[in-house]
């Protein structure tokens, strides 16, 4: 069976950045004419003259996003259970090079956590690790999971990438989405930002959401590192990778989430600087172009963008966030992955979210949907 390799081939980052840089105005204009988008449609939405249209693309994205998903958005938690990691990666600040103290939860951790995220209200979780194959593997996954399952209706996980066999695994012990991001598509670069771990295999990372797909795990979530290079010419990768795993694992669901590099211990500055409104555009092109894909945007947000992002185009946000194992509860001093930008509690980011006419969801968005 073909994998997205193939299809990645087959595109050049120059010419894709170059059609991006030449769109006109026309483009654009018969782009937002269409009832439904292609992948060029796309490109031509997150090019910069079509950032002049911004107005008319948030109450396309808007009315899109209302007819699909209604009103309402899904509420999450992340949580921690390591920052250990195998890997170098200049960006992030659980990289093996920057000498801080690691920590792996504990079952007994674990269960602290789990009553505090339990308290604030949250039945969804997104469980993240750091990437260290020996210590925090297979089996310290499925063992978590065993715990949390029982307190929680959704859980999420992103980890390092797996065998076919093991989201086999995981879908049998009960995750529902898996999020894993290419962080850049552009390979000839992407060695300069992992030159040391499993991670700086760019093919065998590109290939992950192939062996998610495979094993039937319920949803898979994309992204890439908003800083690292050109976001609109890898946004359009991004794009061109969700394009080919719908039309091949067509019966999963798919999300997209925006990390845009946020300060970290040790970490590169952003070689590209991605403003709010860049981000506005970038949200409203993809949902313009693919309706039915859920849109996630987490506490690295500002808290000005986050409320004004709530009607246009988002259905998935976290709240009150703690990036360190442990954060929540037994462990508040530990290295943090990246510093927040949204500190509000979801208790807060609850009533925001009534305030604008949405509703919050504390347990799964699907299962509430069609009930």
């Amino acid at each position: 069976m073909s994998t997205f390799n193939e299809i990645f081939k087959q595109y050049d980052w120059a010419t894709i950045q170059n059609k991006i840089y030449q769109t006109t105005a026309t483009d654009v204009e018969k782009s937002l004419s269409k009832e439904k988008c292609t992948l060029t449609d796309f490109l031509h939405l997150i090019a910069p003259i079509a950032s002049e249209y911004l107005e008319i693309m948030a109450q396309k994205c808007h009315l899109l996003t209302k007819q699909r998903f209604g009103k309402t958005i899904q509420m999450y938690a992340p949580l921690y259970l390591s920052n250990e990691c195998q890997n170098i990666c200049t960006y992030c600040g659980f990289s093996l090079d920057n000498k801080i103290k690691r920590k792996t939860l504990t079952d007994t951790e674990i269960k602290a956590e789990i009553e505090v995220l339990k308290k604030a209200g949250f039945n969804h979780v997104l469980l993240v690790t750091g990437e260290a194959n020996y210590t925090v593997n297979i089996n310290y996954f499925l063992n978590a999971i065993g715990i949390i399952k029982k307190h929680f209706a959704t859980i999420s996980v992103e980890v390092q990438p797996l065998s076919e066999s093991e989201y086999v695994s995981l879908h049998q012990a009960g995750v529902h989405t898996v999020l894993v991001y290419q962080e850049t598509y552009h390979q000839e670069v992407y060695k300069h930002y992992h030159p040391k771990g499993k991670k700086s295999n760019f093919e065998f990372r590109l290939e992950t959401p192939d062996r998610i797909g495979k094993a039937g795990i319920h949803k898979i979530g994309l992204g890439v590192l908003l800083g690292l290079e050109d976001w609109r010419t890898d946004s359009f990768f991004n794009a061109l990778h969700i394009d080919y795993l719908q039309k091949t694992y067509w019966q999963t669901k798919y999300s997209v989430s925006f990390p845009r590099l946020r300060p970290a211990e040790g970490i590169i500055e952003p070689n590209f600087i991605m403003h709010d409104k860049d981000l506005t555009q970038l949200i409203c092109a993809y949902r313009i172009w693919n309706p039915d894909l859920e849109i996630s945007i987490s506490t690295r947000e500002n808290e000005n963008f986050r409320n004004h992002i709530i009607p246009i185009g988002t259905t998935t946000m976290s709240a009150g966030s703690k990036t360190n194992p442990g954060g929540y509860s037994v462990d508040k001093q530990s290295l943090e992955q990246f510093e927040t930008s949204d500190e509000r509690s979801a208790d807060v980011i609850a009533a925001i979210i009534k305030k604008q006419g949405y509703e919050p969801v504390w347990k799964d968005w699907d299962a509430n949907y069609n009930s």
